[in-house]
């Protein structure tokens, strides 16, 4: 009972990510807003971690497996995707790239601002 509960609270607030994609004019896909909302009620404590820590982590565990149909369609249009997949795959090395050297800096920053104290 506690994932259904879980589940209906993560997914209302993207349910209110989707309005707001709706409501306000900006390229931001809804599931962006739906994060941000996320995070500002755990900020805030309107939402506490225990409310949807257990889904949560659910969700990461199983999220390899939302990419096979994803990869699945990718095979079976490989001749339409095979002009492109050179550069693709060039994008997605250096994206990769410049998010772990972009992590580490700002991870880097933020100990080094905390004084090397770890929290406890």
């Amino acid at each position: 009972m506690n994932y259904v509960r879980q589940s209906c609270m993560i997914f209302g607030i993207t349910m209110a990510g989707e309005l707001l994609h709706v409501l306000l004019p900006l390229p931001i896909p809804s599931g962006v807003y739906g994060l941000f909302l996320l995070l500002a009620g755990l900020c805030t404590g309107a939402v506490k971690l225990s409310q949807v820590e257990e889904t949560g982590n659910f969700l990461l565990d199983i999220m390899p497996l939302m990419f096979i149909p994803v990869t699945v369609g990718m095979m079976e249009n490989y001749d339409a995707l095979r002009a492109v997949a050179v550069p693709v795959a060039v994008i997605c090395a250096v994206s990769t790239v410049m998010v772990m050297v972009t992590t580490g800096k700002v991870t880097e920053f933020l100990i080094g601002r905390r004084g090397g104290k770890r929290d406890e």
